[in-house]
Order: C-alpha cells, then structure tokens, then sequence
C-alpha cells in the first residue's frame, strides 16, 4: 500500500495534467457559451499554475490552443498578445540591466554603500537593505540577492571568528554584536541574582550563549537581505514582473486610458511605499533579531574595536579587488542613468515631455513608450566597445589585431534572458484579451454588483490581504495575471477606479516573506543555511501585516490625487454598458 502512495505522489504531476481538464469538463459541456468556455480555460490555467504540474511558461501558451478552438478568437488576433509593448518594456530593461550584472557595476555600488555606512549591528542591517533595495529597482531581485547574501556572510565570518579562546574565558567580547538574550534567558538570570552566592557562568556556557547570538544575527542579516529584494522591486516599473503586468492589463482592458500607468507615475506612488514598508521592516527585524537595547545594537556603549576593523576589512579588500573603475564601468553608469533620466522625463504628466515635444501623434499624445526608450539604450550597448576604441593585439598572437567587445553581448543575452517570463506576461494579456472578448468579464462583472454597497476602502483593505495570502504559495506574475482582469471587471460594476482595486493587488502580490518557496530571493536566503522555516514564517509575517497596512496609507492618501481616484474616469466608463455618473458621489464620500 505503501508502495501505491509513493508511485502516485512520484507520478502526481502527470495525473494532474491527465485528469484535471477531464474533471473540468461538465463546464463547458452543460453550459455551452463562449464565457462558460473561457472560464473553463482560465480555471484550468489556475490549477495548473498553482499546482506548478506544467512549467508555468508552458501553461501560459494554452490560449493560443483553446481559444481558437472554442471560438473565443483566432488564433492570430491570440498570437498578438504575447508581445506586446509591456514585453518589449521587460526585455529592454532586462539587457540593461544584465549589462550592469556583467561589468559588476551593481557590486561596486553595494560594497561602496557598505563602507561608507559602517558595520555596527543595526547599521549593517541597514546598509544591507538599502543597498538590496536600490539594486532591486533595476535588476532583478534573484540576482541582487545571490550577489548581496555571500558578501553579508563574508562579513559575518569575520565579526564571528575574532575573538580568541582567551578573550571568550576572560569575558571580552565585542558588546556591539552581543544580542540580547529571551525574556525566558532574562528570567532566569533574575532568579539567580537572588540567590545568596551566584554561579559564575563557565567558559563553555558563554561561548554557547555567544553561538546563539551570532546564530541569531546572521539569520536576521539573511532574511533582510531577501526580504529587501522583494521590497525594492515595487519601486519601479521594471523593478518586478507585477507592476509590469499591471501596466499591460491596464492598457489591454482599457485601451484608451492616455497611459496613466507609466514609469514617472509609477515610480512617483510606488517609491514613498517602498521606502516606509523597507524602514518598519527594518525596525522589526532589528527588535526581531537584536532585541530592544538600540543603544548596543547602534554599538554607542563600550566595544572592541577587533571585528569592527575585521569586517570592515573584508569589505574594503572585496572592493579593492575590483580595481579602479574602467571604460566599461563608466559607459553602462552612463547608459543606465540616461535611460532613468528619458524614463522620468517622456511623458511625466506634470510638465511637457520630450516625447509630446518631439515624437506626438495628432492629439499631442507622446508615440514613443517606455519600451521604445529601454530598446534604444540597450542597442547602444551593443554597439558601443567595453574598452576605448584603439588598435589591441589579440593575446597570444602579437601580429593579429582584436576590436574589444560590446558593452552587451548577444550571448549574455541569450544564457540569462528569462524568456520564460516574456511569455508568462503574454499569456496573461491573452486571457484579460478572451475573457473581454467572450464576455466572461461582462458577465462577471455584473455579479459583482452587489459590492457596491461596501466601502472601497474596505473592499480594497481586503484584496491587500487576500493577494498578500495567495502569492504565499502561487507565483507572483500568476497571481496578479488571475486577479487583475477580475478586479477590472468589479470595477467597472461598482463604479470605482479600477487603478483603486488594481494597485494594491499589484503591490501586494510582491508580499512573499513568509515560507522558502514563495519567491527566489527567500529560497536563496534560506540555502544559505542556519533558518528554519518557522523563523521565516515568524518573521515574514508581520511583515505582511506591515506591508498590507503601508499598502493602504498609500492608496487611500498620496495615490488620490496622482491618478485622481476619487471619481470614475471617462476611459473606463466608454467599456461598460452602463453610466457610473450617479455613483460618482458615493465613490468620493466613501474613499478616504
């Protein structure tokens, strides 16, 4: 019997991929429309990626099989949704991006924050996340961690190992990295203060509480380290998959929205988010991890000056091994803040931008995109040489010549291009595509009536919590492509800004901080050794408490008047079959 079990939990995957769109069939058989068809199509892409029985990317192609197959679409007008301008968004700023990674221009930045901030306790943990965290905004938050989690335990081995045997029997340890001990070690220790002749703790037993503190300490500066990649991506368009899938579902359900969501508005609601939900993170993990005595996790009291200077040490020598900043280095610093600077400046909505300057339509409305701007950057990289232009012998051979290579190279691109994400993101627009063409959203969105009775904060207060749940064991892209188009839909029943419900499930989707699988950057932190998953879990969640909480100061105070959320916007209104100006007035007095 035993055996039985483990077969069908070894072939678990095959069953699932066999059996479940048989079960889901009586769906599309008892009730044979086009919406019951594409529900049947959505759900089975559902399961699918949340049961991860098929790559994700490889259940993202099945619009283009059972579209056209149901009649939903052709398979053409299907195709056309997996590269649209939000894919073309992703690749660009992924060359720029691997560029950086190439040329360790992302490193040389990290280890120059880190010598500047110091590496007191409380202050190596924030010097951690702010460096994480910005580094995140603009490549990607598995490779940020992978390269921020090897240096922080260089660090932390060096802080550890210096204290000598002698100075651990004599009780010289550095007092900045002491933690603090439980309330229950606390306890104790007051109970043997009363006694009449307390016990001197024994060499032993101080080395055994000092192994605890370090334990405790490296596990904070891992998480941190993996929390604040998740935490930075929210920051920007290009910072996570989400908010990139927010922006083609947008422009793909509400075609005619004049590009309310791009890299300047985004950036200008996302940001103040990021930085309140990295700073109370901080705080938490410092309370978490290093106790209350802030005066000794900041190291003001007395303190040995050994593994300070040992850990600066390692610093300094990774940054020194870099060498002095080249050509190469120079160029792709240049490139990347050309493109922030024509990212915030195309279309910024306050002032005229050059894109409706030089490159607008007949309504004055900018042709270029966001997309167009990271492609143009990343050709540049391909074209400009890594070294200044000059005759170089090929090594080896003195009498042949060698031109240096390109900033980018095709081949980087081609062995770390997350391709399987391009199509992610295209499947989701293919099903936001079947779902309006079918009138799965319609009908959908007509069921959904009766929440209007409920207040938008309320509603959105509760998707915030519900998404913050799921991405804890689905993938964040699959989470927001499912949800987005059905909040756009209940949206438009219940006459609030769709961008209302839509932002915070965005943000929230990247609030993955409890379990190891929830996200890269937590598996990496977690092979790193020394946490278990309760710790994770433990500290992951109040964090998603915390972040729910910021998720809604944020859309219920600055984001109002940035996308004018208080009212129903005329773009989304022209796709119901209804008015919403009678609840206009409702929608403002209920918003905060």
């Amino acid at each position: 019997m035993a055996t039985c079990w483990q077969g069908l939990w070894a072939y678990r995957f095959y069953l699932i991929v066999f059996f479940l769109p048989i079960f889901l069939l009586p769906l599309p058989i008892l009730v044979p429309t086009k919406e019951a068809c594409c529900a049947y199509t959505i759900i089975l892409m559902a399961l699918l990626w949340c049961t991860e029985a098929l790559p994700l990317a490889v259940t993202a192609f099945l619009p283009v099989i059972m579209f056209p197959m149901m009649g939903i679409m052709t398979a053409s007008t299907v195709s056309l949704e997996y590269l649209k301008d939000t894919n073309i968004l992703f690749i660009g700023g992924m060359m720029v991006a691997l560029a950086v990674e190439t040329w360790n221009l992302h490193k040389r930045i990290a280890l120059r924050v880190l010598l500047i901030i110091g590496v007191r306790p409380a202050l190596l943990i924030l010097g951690f996340m702010l460096v994480t965290a910005f580094l995140s905004m603009w490549i990607s938050n598995t490779a940020t961690t992978a390269m921020m989690l090897p240096i922080a335990h260089a660090v932390l081995e060096q802080l550890h190992k210096m204290p000598t045997d002698r100075d651990v029997e004599e009780g010289r340890h550095n007092p900045a990295f002491e933690l603090q001990e439980q309330k229950e070690e606390t306890k104790l220790d007051e109970k043997d203060n009363k006694q009449d002749c307390p016990a001197l703790p024994t060499p032993s037993e101080s080395k055994t509480q000092q192994n605890k503190e370090q334990l405790r300490f490296s596990q904070g500066l891992s998480l941190c380290v993996c929390y604040s990649a998740s935490i930075g991506g929210i920051a920007t368009l290009t910072g996570t998959t989400p908010n990139l899938v927010l922006q083609g579902q947008v422009n793909s359900i509400f075609p005619r929205n004049g590009n309310v969501v791009n890299f300047a508005s985004w950036f200008g609601f996302a940001f103040p988010a990021m930085i309140i939900l990295l700073l109370l993170s901080w705080v938490w993990l410092q309370i978490l991890f290093l106790g209350f005595d802030f005066r000794k996790n900041f190291g003001l009291g007395e303190q040995s000056k050994n593994q300070e200077r040992a850990a600066f040490e390692v610093i300094r020598r990774e940054h020194k091994l870099l060498g002095p900043i080249n050509f190469a280095e120079k160029a792709v610093t240049f490139l990347f803040v050309l493109l922030v600077v024509l990212w915030f400046t195309r279309e910024p909505g306050f002032f005229t931008g050059w894109g409706n300057l030089a490159f607008s339509d007949e309504n004055g409305k900018s042709m270029t995109s966001d997309g167009t701007v990271a492609i143009l950057i990343a050709v540049i990289m391909f074209i400009v040489p890594s070294k200044i232009p000059g005759l170089t012998q090929k090594p080896g051979n003195p009498g042949k010549l060698k031109a240096p290579p390109a900033l980018l190279t095709w081949d980087i691109v081609k062995k770390k291009m997350p391709w399987n994400i391009v199509i992610l993101l295209g499947g989701g627009f293919a099903l936001a595509k079947g779902s309006e063409e079918s009138g799965l959203s319609k009908w959908l969105g007509d069921k959904l009536t009766p929440l209007e009775s409920v207040p938008p904060a309320a509603i959105a207060f509760i998707i915030c919590l519900l998404i913050a749940v799921f991405t804890e064991c689905t993938s964040n892209v699959a989470t927001t492509t499912l949800f987005l188009p059905i909040l756009a839909s209940m949206s438009q029943a219940i006459c609030i800004h769709p961008l209302y419900v839509m932002l915070p499930c965005t943000l929230a989707s990247s609030l993955a901080f409890m379990l190891p699988v929830a996200t890269p950057p937590n598996a990496i932190a977690f092979s790193f050794g020394g946490l278990r998953v309760t710790d994770m879990a433990r500290a992951g969640f109040m964090l998603n408490i915390i972040g729910v909480l910021v998720i809604t100061l944020a859309i219920n105070s600055w984001s109002i008047p940035m996308f004018d959320l208080h009212s129903f916007p005329s773009w989304a209104q022209s796709n119901t079959t209804g008015l919403c100006g009678v609840s206009q007035a409702n929608v403002t007095t209920s918003s905060p």
